[in-house]
């Protein structure tokens, strides 16, 4: 049985003081989100180990927002799966367009830091979604498609278990555009279409988030859908009351 999740990706927002507070603020309303839906937020790398300590002892995971694609070494700059996991992460998100868009992120490059995030005890939050050029093209299915072939398929069962989709469609992010649940829905019928034909049943119990400014007014109706599991909140999840909001539409 899937699980339904939240997620708040803080992207670049925040100093270390700033993000203390606000996971303080997120654990003393953690309360009213029922057992059945998962709490994950995503602070900067700064964030990692005062917020660990924010938000222990509470149900709320932690996730860094992104992964090096090398073990360990002379990668200035970087930050490994196993410092994420030293730091108190238990997720990390991987594959976000902004990676992708803006610094260049390739699959097979993804390939080696979902593999890696795995084998060091780590979820993926693997993001997969077209821009507008792609969706006025009609390509979307295709370009999702190809996103989740190229780097999921090369996942094991065992390890494909571990991961959690999140869909963001490019030409929504920050834009104030929402896609209409109807949108969001069949794109992810067609993710789920695409995991089943490599994993079969397994299918049915990965959670796929939708992230493409979602936010109280319309989590409701996006979370009504049959395979949308949960979101991966952006601006939103800077505030405490808005996070929480979304959290309680299911």
């Amino acid at each position: 049985m899937r699980k339904n999740i939240v997620a708040g990706n803080w992207k670049m927002n925040t100093t270390v003081a700033e993000g203390v507070e606000l996971a303080k603020a997120v654990v003393a309303k953690s309360s009213e989100v029922p057992a059945s839906t998962g709490l994950i937020i995503a602070p900067p790398f700064t964030h990692l180990v005062p917020v660990a300590e924010a938000i222990k002892g509470s149900v709320i995971g932690l996730s860094a927002q992104n992964c090096a694609d090398k073990e360990k070494g002379a990668y200035t700059g970087e930050v490994s799966a196993d410092m994420l996991v030293s730091a108190g992460c238990a997720y990390t998100i991987l594959g976000h367009s902004e990676r992708r868009q803006y610094y260049g992120e390739t699959d097979a490059k993804l390939v080696e830091k979902v593999k890696l995030a795995i084998a060091h005890g780590l979820s993926p939050i693997f993001c997969v979604g077209e821009n507008l050029e792609e969706r006025e093209a009609g390509r979307h299915f295709d370009v999702v498609t190809e996103q989740i072939k190229n780097v999921l398929y090369t996942l094991s069962a065992e390890e494909m278990a571990k991961v959690i989709i999140a869909y963001e469609p490019v030409w929504a992010i920050g834009t104030g555009k929402t896609a209409t649940a109807g949108q969001a829905q069949e794109i992810h019928a067609c993710i789920r279409k695409v995991v089943a034909e490599k994993f079969g049943e397994l299918a049915e119990d990965i959670t796929i988030l939708y992230g493409g400014s979602c936010k109280p007014s319309n989590a409701k109706e996006l979370f009504a859908c049959p395979d949308i599991d949960g979101g991966l909140i952006g601006g939103a999840a800077l505030k405490a009351d808005d996070f929480i909001a979304i959290a309680l539409s299911f």
